[in-house]
């Protein structure tokens, strides 16, 4: 590492001047410029010799020239080509180092990266300070691909962490919740203030940290239509969880007395709002449901 770091006021103004940059609004781009948060990041993710890091958008480096010092190997994916010779040049001093200009949204992991492919033991851990306008779409195609990641550490928007990591019974607590709980263990590791970044966003940042369980929350047929089915049970959150499962099932007398029998079954009072249930009570009741759905798809 270098005297200076590139996560410093003056390293950074240093590095945009040279290579004649700026952020770019249109990709969410911000530059970090505190050390200790990065380190705390990499604490966070337990982050050591034995570790293959999976990082996204390391932009100038800042994150990246931390993640080389520790980590055994570190694929840093970028998808703005103007960075893509600044990584290369100012952390040209590690062997460690790969960086692939792709975009993680579509390349295919476990051909870019022998240690998903082959996978021989090491931690995998996936890092990055992620634009605010595409965390969610992230993070869920992490989620569910079949990269055996540890965990993942990600800083975004603090509004963003808060609803991932929100339990029942909470204002934040929604679908996003639940698709994320599923898989994930989440914890807020700490709080970012916007003042650490160059240009400062107009809102606070969140570290948050996901460790994949072994297995889902709860297991069902179609992750797909689960998500689908809670997300509409959330639709109108001021509503009654019975007012939203008429949104989903429609008003028929029929299913409206199954329904009534079903959650009398699952002991579930239909007079309650969608963010008092728990994962498990949502699982339930997307497995007891389903002949409803399946009745009401083939009606429209």
């Amino acid at each position: 590492m270098r005297d200076k770091p590139i996560a410093t006021p003056s390293r950074t103004r240093e590095i945009l001047r040279k290579y004649g940059l700026d952020a770019k609004k249109s990709l969410g781009q911000n530059f970090l410029m505190d050390v200790s948060v990065l380190n705390q990041m990499l604490d966070a993710g337990g982050i050591d010799d034995q570790t293959v890091v999976i990082e996204i958008g390391p932009g100038i480096g800042a994150l990246t020239e931390q993640l080389v010092e520790v980590a055994k190997k570190v694929y840093a994916f970028e998808i703005d080509q103007r960075f893509i010779p600044v990584l290369e040049e100012e952390l040209s001093d590690y062997s460690n180092l790969e960086v692939i200009h792709q975009d993680i949204l579509t390349v295919e992991l476990q051909e870019v990266i022998p240690e998903i492919k082959h996978h021989s033991g090491e931690r995998i851990v996936v890092v990055a300070n992620l634009p605010y306008y595409i965390t969610t779409p992230i993070i869920m195609r992490l989620i569910a691909s079949s990269i055996p990641f540890d965990c993942m550490v990600l800083m975004m928007q603090k509004e963003v962490a808060e609803r991932m990591a929100a339990g029942p019974n909470t204002k934040a607590y929604g679908s996003l919740s639940i698709a994320v709980m599923n898989h994930c263990q989440q914890e807020i590791a700490m709080i970012v203030p916007r003042t650490v970044f160059n240009p400062a966003p107009n809102v606070d940042s969140a570290v948050l940290c996901l460790t994949r369980r072994s297995e889902p929350l709860v297991k069902v047929d179609n992750e797909e239509a689960f998500q689908t089915f809670v997300k509409a049970t959330f639709q109108h959150r001021r509503k009654t969880l019975w007012n939203n499962l008429m949104s989903v099932f429609g008003k028929d007398k029929t299913v409206k007395s199954k329904l009534s029998i079903i959650l009398e079954q699952l002991g579930i009072d239909p007079k309650r709002r969608p963010e008092s249930l728990t994962i498990s009570e949502f699982g339930h009741l997307y497995e007891a449901t389903s002949p409803l759905r399946d009745c009401s798809e083939k009606t429209n």
